[in-house]
């Protein structure tokens, strides 16, 4: 198989040369493809806001990437954290929603019904809600509404 643009890689796993800097702690990678971080991305995105937060505000203080590595590595150890405690509570809802979203190229819309278990399963278990960032808050939010047709 040809990779356009990667005339030198070989196929095999990359792994970069720079270590990162030794006062930094070590943080494991999230290892997760697409679709379970989208199935999760709500969830990740409120638990955690703050380290994102800080994040974000790191980032607007120094384009240098190095600047920024600690506040990083807090953002992808909670999502870690996150995905731990929905594999742990609710893994059989999860794996139902993303699978739909893996089939149904990505779209929420189309993955309603195993979202309705996955969303009822996490808050029956760890008591997170769903929540979309601006939706208008005098509406249900979307994937909460009856739909109009099966």
């Amino acid at each position: 198989m040809v990779n356009p643009g990667y005339k030198n890689f070989k196929g095999e796993d990359w792994v970069d040369p720079t270590p990162p800097p030794s006062h930094l702690p070590h943080v494991d990678e999230v290892g997760s493809t697409g679709a379970p971080l989208k199935s999760a991305s709500f969830f990740i995105g409120s638990v955690c806001k703050e380290y994102n937060e800080d994040f974000m505000l790191c980032k607007s203080e120094s384009r240098d990437p190095k600047h920024c590595l600690l506040e990083g590595r807090k953002v992808t150890r909670c999502a870690i954290d996150v995905l731990q405690k929905i594999e742990s509570n609710c893994l059989e809802e999860f794996r139902a929603h993303w699978h739909c979203l893996d089939g149904k190229n990505q779209e929420f819309g189309r993955c309603r019904e195993p979202e309705k278990t996955y969303n009822a399963c996490l808050f029956k278990a760890l008591g997170w809600k769903k929540t979309i960032p601006g939706a208008p808050t005098n509406k249900p939010e979307i994937h909460e509404r009856i739909p109009l047709t099966k």
